[in-house]
């Protein structure tokens, strides 16, 4: 989904500040809504890349999922921003100012725009599974060093999964996590470690089953 005339609230479509020779990570979603798993990622993957800032990108929408229940995107950004205080973290719905509708896109411009400096795709071993229906998957790998971390019900399905066949000859060893950002891409790193039982989808259920008082 692609908004035409994006809301410029407070930075909402803004990118992030940084310079030079930064290690960045990328960690896009729909965040529909954010929660402690979230979190989680985000704590792990800053620190076990050990980089200088991590964005949250929220997209406008996912193209390989059902838009009927998103919530306007200024919201999911305030929303994401309330719970993300960690002062490397940075919240953003800029690609919708752009009309990104997917990944290859944002990764494309940031990597052209910002040559200087060192990013790593985050993502979700459940996204790993289905990784190989992305647009563009194999260039989004040669473009940016990806780091997958571990995701309930998906420890087992995502290391054996096509795309990460496909790329198995490019995966580093989890010990050597810290290097990614610095390695030309394709390079990827598969993360274990802590692991929440939350899911956005889970969450909009139980909502709708909750009656009003």
């Amino acid at each position: 989904m692609t908004l035409r005339h994006p809301i410029r609230i407070a930075g909402i479509t803004e990118l992030p500040p940084s310079g030079a020779g930064m290690r960045i990570g990328l960690f896009g979603g729909s965040f529909n809504p954010i929660h402690e798993g979230h979190r989680l990622v985000v704590e792990e993957t800053l620190r076990r890349l050990e980089l200088d800032a991590l964005w949250v990108m929220v997209t406008p929408g996912n193209p390989l999922k059902n838009h009927s229940e998103l919530a306007p995107l200024s919201e999911r950004v305030l929303a994401a921003r309330q719970l993300l205080t960690d002062p490397k973290v940075r919240v953003t719905g800029f690609e919708a100012a752009h009309g990104f509708t997917y990944s290859w896109q944002t990764i494309r411009f940031l990597t052209k725009s910002m040559p200087d400096r060192r990013f790593v795709w985050i993502m979700g071993a459940d996204n790993l599974v289905d990784f190989n229906r992305w647009e563009r998957w194999r260039d989004i790998a040669n473009m940016v060093p990806i780091a997958v971390y571990v995701r309930p019900g998906s420890g087992r399905r995502a290391p054996a999964s096509m795309a990460a066949n496909a790329l198995s000859r490019w995966r580093i060893d989890e010990a050597d996590a810290p290097r990614l950002a610095s390695l030309a891409p394709p390079a990827w790193a598969y993360l274990r470690g802590r692991q929440s039982p939350l899911s956005s989808s889970a969450i909009r259920a139980r909502k709708q089953h909750v009656k009003p008082k």
